[in-house]
């Protein structure tokens, strides 16, 4: 490999995935190699606007900026970032991309001829490698920008963003003049600015708590005050590249709608650059130059800092110390130097079990520490905060005393907006796993164990009371004696529990009503007929379900217990007897365009088909909560990837001419962050569809007994899937929108909406590992992290007080199948570890046991190079699933890989699910992988490196717990940089992608691929219909938003109320009215 370059000069970089991206595997990959090679990286996260993106960069004085687009849109993206630097002064800042095979050649050179430095392909990938294309950026980025010109003293004194952001750089490389230090002392001398420093303890949610503390000044204030943040990370010491990490966590930069032009806050990252200490040089200069700038208030965060550093404290006017309650013993207290200096502490995580011990003992180490020994600890300016939850009230108060206190240093404020409170202490420090069960996924752990242990314990006990038994009765037949194996064999019997009896008992019938014909059973008053064997054209006999042949009853009860029958527990082959006849387990996936365009593939795909299973993909601009807009990085991504959905009108089209009551009809919606918003669009769209159904047979509207009537029939009776998995998204796919608290509560609120209205075939959340597998997660990580969220949802509704059975029903599960041997278990461990925990752990009945979960074959595994190769793999995938008793089955279409599947790769996508069941021999029988030695042992091997991590994960505090150290996140990155090495080197052989390449001249089949996009008249007509819904709409929504508001911040089931407001109220008008009330997710690195 080609030496790398050595950057000459500090090197800058912006990372961040485009506008309503969560695809941040691939970036967070370049992000670490880019810091790897020597390059100061401010990482933004996924979901980032041009502006944001442009802002940043200018902020920051970065020399490139990086992105990766991988949903679309990423034409109208790229140019607009490209304008947009050159608009405001900033073209000198290289642009680089990658997407994947999503961005096709042509559309490369496009970008490229529009001033983009570098467009990377996956054909750049195995030229160059990973490190390879990094080093080009750092190379093609080294120069030094501090030498280059940028504004006057005059124009920094006027506040301009892009001069203080070149000074600051300059002081960072000791390179500014002396008469700009001069001007720059003087100016600042001449201005009342207090700084405020932060710092403390690695992990303890320093930049939460500066983002809720910045937030508090906007809203408090009405944006009258200029905030500079400076905010320090630590440089490596190999290399001396830096993640710049603390400006992803800001949710609170930019411009408010409503509250003036302009932007009040300026957020700056820097570097050390030093070896050691937790100030770097530039720092004084730095806050001078933010003081000459005209800002009001400057606030430096620093690093996470150890027990004895304390030196923020010679550069800021005013110290606050942030930790959490675990510091161990009172007496480390005494170690920690900022103890001394602090003017305010703050107990950070005060949700946490010990918090208000910690208080009390920190209070009272203040007291020694200032010999304030007539005050009481409660006097000590100590506050308990939860920055991680929306409008905590013990953030609040500290934020009143630090306004207070710097009001004495001399910042001008008024009384202010907020409310004053009267504690020092979050008071809605509630936990949504109760400390008593934050051991559950451990205790599952042992207990699924502990049900293996009892197996294997009677059916020793079977085994030997069966061995005695046969003893007996030789010695008998011989005439000898057998009264002592008569008091063995009573004492071996004893200890076969009642259970173990009653299946053994309950074989002999059952497996002779497999053996017959056909299976009988009745139902009420139906008699309900199965055919039990299929022939093939050869004429042999197959059965639907195969026996076991054991003789041996040990062999024949660990069977019962292990494994089963399909449909019995614990359903490890399945939770039905037998697979549904006439409706075969395929979805019908569509969505692009608008509505209309959508519907038409949905009836297109389901012509032929009495069952219509439709898989619903919404656009990118949907996923994040939005409505369609006319900025170029909205604009682009309309209908891209996706169907565009904004209004209960929208909803109405897409399914027209679909029943959504009909017991044939089951519906699918991909859809998490705004799932809320989304389930309430449909639901309203089924109970639309009855009264209409009533109007045309009756010719008249319904009474309101009637209209109640049929709107708790339709919900009742309607069918389909919801994700709305934000634990998962929290993990893998990033299209959370608003705080986890918040989310989660909407979660609660819509299953127990669903109890109290009887919704019963509908899940309510999809639990999905599928998206932590496209993350780069591995088949166990994916099973276990998305069982683990699974309990994770049981607990939270259980601490909320509804019944086991009332809600596990509602609740479904969806998996990945790839190409690892792994996925071939994967059903059977879920459905196995699921009942055996429900059983025995929460008394759970039958229904509530039975794991359903839905398959979609891999997205990763589809590689734009030979694409029609990428059907062979959907096959492998597609098998793998139907031999596993998936309950239902999505196919990828070969050229997913690039765009939104045409009518064509349909087709032939579903065609493979169809050759699978109708021709293939082998799907006659519906338990072919039982009785089979390597899948019995992958079974086991796969089962308990889940529950292993289940321990891992509950050391960490649970699933929540771990969330907060970004312990799975970080796992599936870890996983997914395998993958990657390995596809690079070989030693992972993909064909036609690293081995079995084509001959040279025919790599590129990607131009002759059908790109599926949005029309510009779709577009059009969207913004249209959007305009025209909120002008008719426009004086309920607001009404409605109020009441929407009122039921969050009260307490009561917001579900409730936005099923109404859901149809005066477009997308975005909730998604706001629920930022202002539940907060926005805050990103993490």
């Amino acid at each position: 490999m080609t030496e790398l370059h050595q950057p000459a000069h500090p090197v800058r970089f912006v990372t961040a995935s485009s506008l309503f991206d969560g695809h941040d595997a691939s970036i967070n990959i370049m992000r670490r190699i880019l810091q790897s090679q020597g390059a100061e990286v401010v990482h933004l996260g996924h979901n980032r606007s041009v502006d944001e993106v442009v802002r940043a960069a200018i902020s920051e004085d970065v020399n490139g900026v990086a992105i990766s687009a991988y949903q679309g849109g990423h034409v109208e993206y790229f140019s607009y970032l490209v304008e947009l630097l050159a608009e405001r002064g900033a073209g000198h800042i290289r642009v680089y991309g990658g997407g994947g095979g999503v961005i096709v050649r042509d559309e490369i050179d496009l970008l490229h001829s529009r001033g983009v430095a570098r467009i990377f392909s996956p054909e750049d990938g195995q030229q160059l490698g990973l490190p390879g294309m990094i080093n080009m950026m750092i190379r093609e980025c080294d120069e030094d920008l501090a030498a280059q010109e940028q504004g006057s003293i005059d124009t920094l004194h006027a506040g301009d963003i892009p001069t203080l952001a070149r000074v600051i750089s300059r002081l960072e490389q000791d390179e500014l003049a002396d008469d700009w230090r001069e001007a720059i002392r003087a100016t600042a001398a001449s201005r009342t600015v207090p700084v405020l420093g932060i710092t403390g303890t690695g992990g303890s949610g320093k930049s939460s708590l500066t983002d809720e503390l910045v937030r508090r000044f906007r809203l408090d204030q009405e944006d009258k005050l200029r905030v500079a943040v400076i905010a320090v990370d630590p440089s490596r010491r190999r290399g001396g590249g830096a993640l710049l990490g603390d400006r992803i966590r800001m949710n609170c930069l930019g411009h408010w709608p409503g509250f003036g032009e302009g932007e009040p806050i300026y957020f700056r990252s820097m570097a050390t650059r030093t070896k050691s200490g937790e100030v770097p040089a530039a720092l004084p200069g730095a806050i001078e130059a933010c003081k000459a700038a005209g800002f009001d208030l400057v606030i430096v965060e620093t690093p996470g800092i150890g027990q004895g550093d304390a030196g923020i404290v010679d550069h800021v006017d005013r110290s606050l110390y942030v930790m959490t309650p675990e510091f161990g013993a009172a007496s480390q207290l005494e170690k920690i130097d900022m103890l001394d200096f602090a003017d305010a502490v703050a107990i950070n995580k005060f949700e946490r079990r010990g918090a208000e011990d910690a208080r009390r003992d920190v209070s009272r180490q203040l007291v020694r520490n200032r010999e304030a020994f007539g005050a009481s600890p409660e006097d000590m300016p100590v506050y308990g905060t939860s920055a991680a939850r929306f409008n905590d009230d013990g953030v609040t108060a500290l934020y009143q005393f630090l306004r207070d206190m710097l009001a004495d240093a001399g910042l001008s404020v008024s009384t202010g907006m907020l409310p004053a409170v009267d504690t020092k202490v979050s008071t809605s420090a509630s936990t949504i796993i109760p400390t008593s069960k934050a051991r559950y996924l451990a205790e599952i752990a042992e207990m699924v164990r502990g049900y293996h242990e009892r197996t294997q314990r009677q059916v020793e006990a079977v085994r030997k009371a069966d061995q005695l038994t046969a003893a007996r009765d030789a010695l008998a037949d011989d005439g000898a004696a057998t009264g002592d194996i008569e008091r063995l064999l009573e004492r071996a019997q004893s200890d076969i529990d009642e259970q173990s009896m009653r299946l053994l008992d309950e074989w002999p019938e059952r497996a002779e009503s497999y053996r017959s014909e056909e299976l009988v059973v009745r139902i009420r008053d139906k008699e309900l007929h199965t055919q039990l064997w299929r022939d093939t054209l050869s004429g042999s006999r197959i059965a639907r379900v195969a026996l076991p042949r054991y003789t041996d009853r040990g062999e024949l009860l660990s069977f019962l217990r292990r494994e089963n029958l399909p449909g019995y527990f614990p359903y490890t082959a399945g939770v039905f007897p037998f697979k549904r006849e006439g409706e075969d387990p395929a979805r019908m996936f569509a969505g692009e365009g608008d509505p209309f365009r959508t519907n038409r593939r949905f009836k297109y795909l389901s012509a032929d088909s009495e069952a219509k299973r439709l898989s619903t993909a919404f656009d990118s601009v949907t996923l994040y909560g939005h409505d369609p807009g006319t900025r170029p990085d909205v604009y682009g991504k309309i209908g891209t990837s996706g169907v565009s959905i904004a209004t209960l009108e929208d909803m109405e089209v897409l399914y027209d001419g679909f029943d959504l009551c009909s017991p044939t009809t089951s519906v699918s919606m991909t859809i998490n962050g705004p799932a809320p918003t989304i389930l309430a669009f449909f639901l309203n769209t089924a109970i639309d569809q009855q009264f209409a159904k009533f109007r045309d047979e009756h010719g008249r509207e319904p009474s309101e007994t009637e209209a109640a009537e049929l709107r708790e029939w339709a919900l009742r009776n309607v069918r389909g899937t919801v994700q709305a998995d934000i634990l998962k998204e929290d993990q893998g796919q990033n299209t959370c929108i608003f705080s986890t608290e918040f989310s989660l509560r909407m979660m609660s609120d819509i299953q127990e909406w669903f109890i109290q209205h009887g919704v019963r075939n509908f899940y309510s959340v999809s639990i999905s590992g599928y998206h932590i597998a496209e993350a780069g997660a591995n088949p166990i990580s994916q099973l276990a992290f998305t069982l683990a969220n699974g309990f994770t949802y049981v607990e939270s509704y259980l601490a909320r007080g509804m019944d086991i059975d009332d809600f596990a029903p509602n609740l479904s599960f969806f998996f990945s199948n790839g190409m690892d041997a792994e996925y071939t278990v994967i059903g059977r461990v879920a459905r196995r570890i699921w009942a055996v925990a429900m059983r025995e752990r929460y008394g759970a009945n039958e229904r509530s046991q039975k794991l359903k979960y839905h398959v979609q074959t891999s997205g990763r595994s589809l590689h734009a190079q030979e694409m029609s190769f990428n059907d062979i793999r959907t096959t492998l995938q597609a098998l793998c699933a139907l031999y596993d008793n998936a309950n239902s089955l999505h196919t990828n279409a070969y050229d997913e890989a690039i765009t939104t599947p045409t009518e064509s790769s349909v087709r032939r996508a579903m065609a493979i699910q169809m050759v699978i069941n109708k021709e293939w021999g082998l799907s006659k029988n519906e338990n072919p992988l039982q009785g089979s030695f390597i899948v019995d042992e992958l079974t086991d091997l796969v089962e308990e490196a889940v529950l292993a991590e289940f321990e891992r994960i509950s050391e960490r505090g649970g699933v929540l717990g771990a969330m907060e150290t970004g312990y799975q996140r970080g796992k599936i990155q870890d996983e997914s940089m395998l993958y990657e090495r390995l596809k690079h080197t070989g030693e992972l052989p993909i064909i036609g992608v690293n081995t079995f390449l084509p001959p040279a001249g025919d790599e590129d089949e990607v131009t002759e691929v059908e790109l599926a996009r949005a029309t510009e008249d779709e577009k059009q007509s969207q913004l249209k219909r959007l305009t025209e819904f909120q002008q008719r709409n426009s004086a309920d929504a607001q009404q409605a938003l109020v009441r929407l508001r009122e039921a969050a911040t009260s307490g009561e089931n917001v579900f409730d109320v936005l099923m109404d407001a859901a149809r005066v109220c477009s997308l975005e008008q909730i998604t706001e009215a629920f930022f202002e009330v539940g907060g926005q997710y805050r990103r993490n690195v």
